[in-house]
């Protein structure tokens, strides 16, 4: 079992920036892929970025260049720099962690908002 904890969620102005972390416990493989996505209303959930223990890392379209994913194996954890915040933006931000087979494991979730 695996067990995913996030933070740093909150309110933010249109350009401003926000933080995300998510700590995991439970049975973690190095070759575990850990990653954020976000569901915004009434929308399907999508990646937003994910990563590798080796740092091979993927993002959506919408956020390359401005969002940055980094991974402290030692630690389980997760982080999402997010800069240049937009309203559309705005989601329900959660922490995942894929096994080699596709089984995933989901955070509870955070909630990021973006005001113009």
């Amino acid at each position: 079992q695996v067990q995913l904890v996030e933070s740093g969620g909150g309110l933010v102005q249109a350009g401003g920036s926000l933080r995300l972390s998510c700590a995991a416990s439970g049975i973690i493989f190095s070759i575990d892929v850990m990653g954020w996505y976000r569901q915004a209303p009434g929308k399907q959930r999508e990646l937003v970025a994910d990563i590798t223990s080796g740092g091979a890392t993927n993002y959506a379209d919408s956020v390359k260049g401005r969002f940055t994913i980094s991974r402290d194996n030692a630690k389980n954890a997760v982080y999402l720099q997010m800069n240049s915040l937009k309203p559309e933006d705005t989601a329900a931000y959660y922490c995942n962690l894929r096994k080699p087979l596709g089984r995933n494991y989901w955070g509870q979730g955070t909630q990021v908002t973006v005001s113009s």
